[in-house]
């Protein structure tokens, strides 16, 4: 059960089923309530009418035995005087509850007076037909209908057969009888009738249309996850492959399945680029790597026999050059794993300055033009970014270096630049990757490994800044680093 409540098909099945079978039960209660009420009161309405004309026979001072009762036995009829006795009743009426009277049979005294005497009775007569032209309601000025209805509920036994009844009780106040209500009922027959029906419809309909709103959801699932189907197979297949060139199906769609296989297939190339890239760079820094120590072997192996022959000075060049190149290995890797810079702030021009004059090998003086500016960062990473501008710089420049450093609205500006023969411009964004070197610009004799201007624009990425390079004013290079200054980025 846990395992099949995992499928996303089966809970969107279940979830709609669920909906859906509470839309059913609150709207049949609302249409059973609204139909029983509805027939209810129907029945009300019949048993009104049929208490209100047996009244308006009473107003007219008709005799009790006189009275036109409904002979229909879904309307039986009780007439009660002030006293509580039972003086009138439908001829079939075998028991009855819900009036307040069980009694089904009136009492003798109850049939004795009918009009007085036969005078009396042609008078009377005679004043029920003159108030019957005078009014169409059948009272008259010797009594009164009243026009408020009291409803009951209850049940009645009539020509043998029992059933539930609403009752409407009707009081009549007349001369000759005094005080009367009149109970006449209406069957809820056709009422239980009809709701017992639509509850048995509803029985049977609810769950078919259960079946069918679950049957269409899964199938509709089933299909709008298709999609997903092909993406976690054809992932499965790239994991177990190690493939990365491969890619998921699109669907021909713009819906989010459409729009997971795309960002799957983007995060695929962006790791594919970065595998190779990585590939790559392990390649390129064991070819980097292999050179330095296989000449400061050979140099030690050659002064280890021949102790005379040793070069001590290439030995150490050698040395050095693999320790930078492994101290930049080790930043590039920092970088690569996402080494967030520090938030130390310093003065551009200061910090220049003090590198500079720590500066003891250079091929061609270095010049500068220092104003002051404050950046936040690492001073350790900027130091580095400006020991590789400035190294790459005396590469490549005939008699001049110079670094400038200014301000420039939010940004600090640092800029380096020689007097050499530049970087074409179809080549200016090349010389930011790892292990580039353009074959008229560098050697491995002359030093560089290809990763100083690589290490130096990741600094500047890391630290929100930008590092390009463009023509210098003298012909040669000139590369720019800008960085955020601390007001700007506090703003």
């Amino acid at each position: 059960m846990r395992k099949l409540l995992g499928s996303v098909r089966a809970r969107a099945t279940l979830g709609a089923s669920l909906v859906v079978a509470l839309a059913l039960v609150a709207a049949g209660a609302a249409v059973l309530l609204s139909l029983r009420t509805n027939l209810v009161d129907q029945a009300g309405s019949r048993a009104d009418s049929a208490a209100r004309k047996v009244a308006s026979q009473l107003v007219a001072d008709r005799p009790y035995d006189e009275l036109d009762l409904p002979d229909d036995e879904e309307e039986p009829v009780q007439v009660v005087d002030d006293e509580g006795r039972l003086v009138v009743a439908s001829d079939d009426l075998e028991k009855i509850s819900g009036t307040g009277v069980d009694a089904v049979r009136p009492g003798p005294a109850s049939r004795a007076p009918k009009s007085g005497s036969a005078e009396n009775g042609e008078k009377g007569e005679k004043r029920e037909k003159g108030e019957k032209e005078e009014s169409g309601e059948g009272s008259s000025d010797g009594g009164e209908v009243d026009d408020e209805t009291k409803f009951t509920d209850g049940s009645a036994t009539v020509d043998g057969e029992t059933s539930d009844f609403r009752f409407a009780a009707v009081e009549v106040s007349t001369e000759s009888k005094g005080d009367l209500t009149v109970y006449a009922g209406g069957s809820l027959s056709s009422e239980q009738s009809a709701v017992s029906t639509a509850l048995t419809s509803m029985l049977i309909g609810f769950p078919l249309l259960l079946a069918v709103v679950g049957g269409v959801t899964w199938l509709v699932t089933r299909r709008a996850l298709r999609p997903v189907a092909a993406i976690t197979a054809e992932m499965s297949a790239i994991t177990a492959s190690e493939d990365l060139a491969r890619r998921v199906p699109e669907p021909d769609t713009h819906d989010e399945i459409a729009r997971l296989a795309r960002t799957t297939n983007e995060t695929l190339t962006a790791l594919q680029t970065s595998v190779e890239r990585q590939r790559r760079f392990v390649a390129d820094a064991s070819h980097e790597l292999r050179s330095p120590i296989a000449s400061l072997r050979t140099q030690l192996e050659v002064g280890a026999a021949h102790p005379e022959l040793l070069d001590v000075d290439g030995a150490v060049e050698d040395t050095v050059r693999l320790q930078e190149l492994a101290a930049d290995l080790l930043l590039l890797a920092r970088l690569d794993a996402g080494e967030k810079p520090g938030g130390a702030r310093l003065d551009l021009a200061a910090f220049v300055r003090e590198e500079v004059s720590q500066r003891t090998r250079d091929r061609v003086d270095v010049h500068t033009d220092l104003r002051s500016v404050e950046v936040a960062g690492s001073r350790g990473q900027l130091a580095r970014v400006l020991g590789n501008l400035v190294n790459n710089a005396q590469r490549h420049a005939r008699s001049r270096v110079t670094v400038t450093t200014r301000n420039d609205g939010a940004w600090a500006v640092l800029e380096v630049a020689d007097d050499g023969s530049g970087v074409p411009a179809s080549e200016r964004e090349r010389v930011f990757e790892r292990f580039v070197r353009l074959d008229d610009a560098r050697t491995r004799d002359e030093g560089g490994a290809g990763l100083g201007l690589a290490i130096a624009r990741d600094v500047a990425v890391r630290h929100g800044g930008t590092l390009v390079v463009r023509e210098a004013p003298s012909g040669g290079a000139l590369f720019e680093l800008r960085l955020p200054s601390p007001q700007s980025s506090a703003e």
